[in-house]
């Protein structure tokens, strides 16, 4: 009998530590320790991102539909402009959404050998009613055209595309009107060939006190307490994608990381636009501070520009430089 449950335990033992190995395992080590002080570059993304938060979540203020559709097309033409000011030409996808016209907003840079491969960096620009989503999205979005800035020049292998998605927020989440459903489902009615999906999903709030990072079904046994790190959070048909990724994060960055391949039927998995890309058969993953499982103000009036942490926010832009410069093999 004793051999028995021995047996028992080893083999669910194995079958655990098989699990966590194809799940939880990423490569590389995250970075730990004092955080240098910021490079000359990452003191520009700094003012940028501030600016661009301050515009969107300050200035702007709450915006979606129903409630604020003008406020949501107002940030639509910030997102234009600044994609024009950098030297792109946008291109938008317009459609019909709680009664109001609503749009995904595009720019290109096509491929020099590998054009019908396609890394898509997007990041949804509504926020949350009642919230003006400072982190919730407009840390995202800041994100996103700090590096559309960065590659406006860049001479990309495979085709590198920047999105500015609506209504990814309820009463659009996971419903037909959500923006980036639209956008996905082209895709694939235009038979393109995906290979990424980085969905740039609130990125700006982190702490160094024990105990204010939560997680949802037990994951908090194997990552940190602390809420000073970004996650990669993928599927498991994402696996690979999540491990370059975070591979060459951790090569260049200062900002701790951690990473995971799930089913999306844990809490928080699926919980970005990266979710319509998997609905259409993509490799898709979120790049994350874990939003709600850090931070109280998650979709309240207090998500304010005052509550990040810019010095952070613009350590995670300057890594994503180079988590993308190598997806899409660029030559300088």
């Amino acid at each position: 009998m004793a051999h028995k449950i021995l047996g028992r335990v080893l083999f669910y033992g194995v079958l655990l530590l098989g699990i966590w190995w194809w799940t939880l395992w990423t490569p590389g080590y995250s970075s730990r320790g004092p955080q240098r002080a910021l490079s000359a570059h990452e003191a520009g993304l700094q003012a940028e991102l501030r600016s661009d938060v301050e515009t969107l979540a300050g200035q702007i203020g709450e915006r979606n539909v129903p409630f604020n559709a003008q406020k949501l097309e107002e940030a639509a033409q910030f997102i234009d402009a600044s994609m024009r000011t950098a030297g792109y030409q946008p291109q938008s996808q317009w459609y019909r959404a709680g009664g109001a016209n609503c749009r995904n907003l595009e720019v290109e840079i096509r491929g020099a050998s590998r054009p019908e491969e396609i890394v898509i960096v997007g990041a949804h620009y509504d926020s949350a009613p009642d919230s003006p989503g400072a982190d919730d999205n407009a840390s995202g979005v800041a994100a996103m055209l700090a590096l559309a800035r960065h590659f406006a020049t860049a001479q990309p292998q495979r085709t590198l595309r920047f999105v500015g998605f609506a209504n990814e927020e309820p009463p659009y989440f996971w419903h037909e009107e959500m923006g980036s459903l639209v956008y996905a489902k082209r895709c694939r009615e235009r038979a393109e060939h995906i290979v990424a999906m980085l969905s740039l999903e609130s990125v700006g709030v982190y702490s160094n006190a024990p105990g204010s990072q939560q997680y949802p079904l037990g994951l908090g046994l194997l990552y940190p307490s602390k809420a000073d790190f970004v996650a990669f959070v993928g599927n498991v048909h994402s696996r690979s994608l999540v491990h370059r990724a975070i591979a060459s994060f951790r090569n260049s960055a200062t900002l701790p990381s951690i990473g995971a391949a799930l089913p999306n039927a844990i809490p928080g998995v699926g919980w970005s636009d990266h979710w319509a890309f998997w609905q259409q058969g993509f490799p898709g993953i979120e790049i994350t501070d874990t939003a709600l499982f850090r931070n109280p103000l998650y979709h309240t009036p207090g998500d304010t520009p005052r509550r990040l942490d810019y010095d952070r926010l613009a350590r995670f832009t300057s890594a994503m430089e180079v988590v993308i410069g190598e997806l899409v093999n660029v030559s300088q």
